[in-house]
């Protein structure tokens, strides 16, 4: 039996013109002679009425300080509508399908309502199903506890991470992520005007474009496909291109080998606020105690530079006042820089490679675009730098690394 997983987002169930897309596509897998299993995703985007975000609103509406079960509870209701109204529009056309949801589907996960974990998947009931013709519809993002059977959510992506956890879990032959564009570009097109579509990615490469602010694919699900093995291609659900094959393999765009090429893309994340903050080289266990004084009190940082005398890192804007508030208490001055951004090229190939980091510096000159900070890895280099210049930042490097 060769199983296939198909992932469907919101925008790809949100109405019935759409639905009738995702139909075509489980209609040909089984020509193709696969077993298909179905992930859904809520119907639409926030506004829509079943969207996850609308649920929210809802909720908060009657309590603004809703307990996480009933808003766990609330939030699997999206996908819960989506998956039956897509199990009967496949029943509909002839296709034998039942709408299930993540506990059904024997997804466990741990009880932390709205970031649960994955524990196991008990795939009895789903292998069953494939082996009678039955084509399961499954409720992306959610799960349930062990003991007493309560839904709980995966977190953001968690859809994505239902649909790759699923892959391995059935051993699958392939994970489709269908979203409504072709797959993963070089650079979000909203910003560059011809961006390259990848024929080929590796998942590393894919994670830390995820992590810096791509949106195509979650990279939690990215990960439980890398330890896997689990090949993952990211394709259109309103079209027939190839889309993106995320494998072990070197990138390729166009359908030609581009190993040459030290970058694969470029990303962004935007509303940072950047602090710099001097540190007494003659007390150094101070400065180390802020970053555990910051995680206690909630704050995640990132872009972190540490030495003796300084440290700068970046937080999100909502996230500001918690971390000027934590200084002032701990006794530091420190320069805080608001409206930021941070724009990051990847690549997989940028390792050892000469020149690589004058390049970015030397694009983003030309461009006027001032580098408050930089921060790199083996597969990416990263720069904050004003908000009101990252559009300019990311096309002057999407230009320079001739992506």
């Amino acid at each position: 039996m060769k199983i296939l997983v198909q992932k469907f987002g919101g925008t790809s169930v949100a109405t019935a013109e759409a639905r009738q897309a995702v139909l075509g596509k489980v209609q040909q897998a089984i020509a193709n002679g696969f077993s298909p299993v179905v992930v859904v995703s809520a119907m639409g985007r926030k506004g829509a009425p079943y969207a996850t975000d609308t649920l929210i609103d809802v909720l908060k509406d009657a309590n603004i300080s809703v307990n996480p079960r009933e808003m766990d509870m609330m939030m699997c209701c999206g996908e819960i509508i989506s998956a039956c109204v897509m199990a009967a529009t496949m029943q509909a056309a002839g296709v034998n399908a039942r709408a299930l949801t993540g506990g059904q589907a024997g997804i466990i996960t741990d009880s932390a309502y709205g970031t649960a974990k994955i524990k196991k998947i008990n795939t009895s009931k789903l292998l069953r199903f494939l082996e009678a013709d039955i084509v399961p519809v499954v409720c992306g993002f959610q799960g349930q506890t062990e003991e007493n059977a309560k839904f709980t959510t995966l977190g953001r992506g968690g859809s994505d991470t239902t649909g790759t956890a699923l892959g391995a879990a059935l051993k699958a032959d392939l994970v489709e992520i269908y979203t409504d564009v072709d797959g993963i570009m070089t650079a979000d097109p909203r910003i560059v005007d011809h961006p390259t579509l990848l024929g080929r990615v590796s998942y590393n490469e894919v994670c830390q474009m995820a992590h810096q602010g791509a949106k195509v694919i979650h990279p939690r699900a990215v990960e439980i496909a890398m330890a896997e093995n689990i090949p993952v291609v990211v394709r259109n659900t309103f079209s027939d291109a190839e889309g993106t094959l995320i494998t072990n393999a070197a990138c390729s765009a166009g359908g030609a080998e581009v190993a040459v090429k030290v970058a694969s893309g470029v990303t962004y994340i935007r509303g940072l606020v950047q602090f710099r903050i001097p540190l007494d080289i003659m007390h150094p266990e101070k400065g180390q105690q802020l970053f555990s004084e910051l995680a206690d009190a909630g704050v995640s940082v990132g872009c972190l530079n540490f030495s003796d005398v300084n440290a700068m890192f970046a937080v999100y804007t909502n996230e500001a006042d918690s971390a000027e508030k934590v200084l002032r208490e701990s006794g530091f001055t420190f320069e805080e820089n608001k409206d930021c951004a941070k724009v990051s090229v990847v690549g997989s190939n940028m390792e050892g490679v000469p020149g690589v980091m004058a390049k970015f510096v030397s694009a983003l000159a030309r461009e006027g675009v001032q580098i408050l900070q930089t921060v790199d890895s083996d597969v990416t280099i990263s720069a904050i730098v004003k908000e009101n210049k990252l559009e300019q930042a990311v096309n002057a490097l999407h230009k320079a690394y001739e992506l």
